[in-house]
């Protein structure tokens, strides 16, 4: 795929999320829709976003269940960029009319406090807990644009940037390093009403093996993880589409929930 192509695809994928046109599958319109190809695609993705004044400050990795990884032909998860305009701090507000079919997915966002380059690579979960700086309960926002999940092609996650479309941060987790991160509860509750729970390791076991994998990833493709940036370690509870009115928290174990008011 030459340079071209890249841009093409990727700014008809921005002229489409603006415009909140439904999702139609890119992998169509490309002659070899392999990863490697995609990639180049959310390549030329960034490069516009940062043109325009945006700044990578996390990554996201998608497709972190088995279940996920089968149903979309893939043996591995997918990663994408976060960018600073897209974060907000916990208590916030969606307005969901800027959105065409807006998700939501409770995670494990983890902060490095070291640049995690290739040279001393390769990253374990072990290797890597003296790079975590921080963990917080988050909100992944995630626009689909109503994509049919059964003719689903990982060409367009990866292309589409995994289909980011904002974080929200809670409080960081106190004493983290003392947190069971496999095995503490999470809880996602809609109005009051409990709606979905799960594990802090649900997603890859451990959300240092999603930083481990992200860290791994971007040194394959030339990029590294950045002091400073966060990883949003895949969800922990199944994706929630919130309506008008709709409050929502996410809590892990006993510590302050992230919440979102959705309008």
């Amino acid at each position: 795929m030459n340079r071209k192509q890249q841009k093409q695809l990727a700014t008809a994928f921005i002229e489409q999320l603006e415009a909140r046109e439904k999702h139609y599958s890119m992998a169509e319109d490309v002659e070899d829709p392999s990863l490697d190809n995609a990639y180049l695609v959310q390549d030329s993705f960034i490069d516009i976003m940062v043109d325009r004044g945006e700044r990578i400050v996390g990554w996201k990795v998608a497709l972190t269940s088995k279940a996920m990884q089968e149903f979309c032909g893939v043996d591995h998860p997918l990663s994408g960029a976060v960018f600073e305009s897209r974060v907000q701090a916990s208590p916030s507000q969606v307005l969901l009319s800027d959105h065409r079919h807006l998700g939501l997915e409770c995670e494990i966002a983890v902060r490095v406090n070291r640049d995690l380059e290739k040279a001393v690579g390769p990253y374990t979960k072990d290797n890597i807990v003296d790079a975590v700086e921080a963990c917080y309960p988050a909100f992944e926002l995630i626009e689909d644009r109503d994509a049919d999940y059964d003719a689903l092609n990982p060409f367009d996650s990866v292309s589409e940037n995994a289909w980011n479309a904002g974080v929200i941060l809670g409080a960081p987790l106190p004493n983290w390093e003392e947190l069971d991160l496999v095995d503490t509860q999470t809880v996602l509750k809609v109005n009051g009403d409990t709606l979905g729970s799960g594990r802090t390791g649900d997603a890859l076991g451990h959300p240092f093996e999603a930083v481990a994998w992200l860290a791994n990833h971007l040194n394959s493709r030339d990029r590294y993880l950045q002091a400073g940036e966060f990883v949003m370690t895949g969800s922990t509870v199944i994706t929630f589409f919130p309506q008008p009115g709709d409050q929502v928290h996410f809590v892990v174990g006993t510590n302050a929930p992230v919440m979102l008011n959705c309008s």
